[in-house]
């Protein structure tokens, strides 16, 4: 028994404290209560009028709020237009360049080849003996030689014709609005 009241004084002595404790604990603004100046104003003070301005600024805000959210979609929206446009371009650029590689790669290895070949028919020369299949086998490697140079050409104009097309597009269209 003596425990028990030992427990309910100590209880009211927290209880006690716990009192004073709240005494000394400011009360909370409400979120709605106006502010002017750098003190606040309670909500009682606040007239319709107050209120009224208040939430028509709040309006105004989100207004510009959601305009300029719709502004920024707008400008992400043609940045991934363009983004997708340019890496478009980009794998057309690749595409010709591999086209190109290809075709020099091939005029390298003929004009090593007709390099060679060409050494053998002016040692042959020099030995003053002729030989009808070294000099057609040179005169392979030099048809060779054109077709491989012709090829770099012609993937040469396919690339500058690529690039031609949209400028020829766009100056048609220019002049149909005119």
């Amino acid at each position: 028994m003596q425990d028990i009241a030992e427990l309910e004084r100590r209880i009211t002595a927290a209880m006690e404290r716990i009192a004073k404790g709240l005494d000394r604990v400011p009360a909370p603004i409400s979120p709605v209560t106006p502010v002017q100046g750098d003190a606040p104003v309670p909500a009682a003070a606040a007239g319709p009028n107050e209120v009224a301005r208040l939430t028509e600024a709040l309006d105004e805000e989100r207004m510009a709020n959601a305009q300029l959210a719709e502004r920024l979609k707008v400008v992400r929206d043609k940045e991934a237009k363009l983004r997708g446009a340019l890496e478009e371009q980009i794998a057309e650029l690749m595409r010709q360049l591999d086209a190109q590689g290809l075709e020099l790669s091939r005029a390298h290895r003929t004009m090593v080849k007709q390099g060679g070949q060409l050494r053998s028919l002016r040692e042959a020369a020099e030995a003053q003996v002729a030989d009808p299949a070294l000099i057609n086998r040179t005169m392979e490697v030099e048809m060779e030689a054109l077709r491989a140079t012709r090829g770099a050409e012609v993937a040469e104009l396919e690339d500058i014709l690529a690039a031609l097309d949209p400028l020829i597009a766009e100056e048609g269209a220019a002049d149909a609005r005119t």
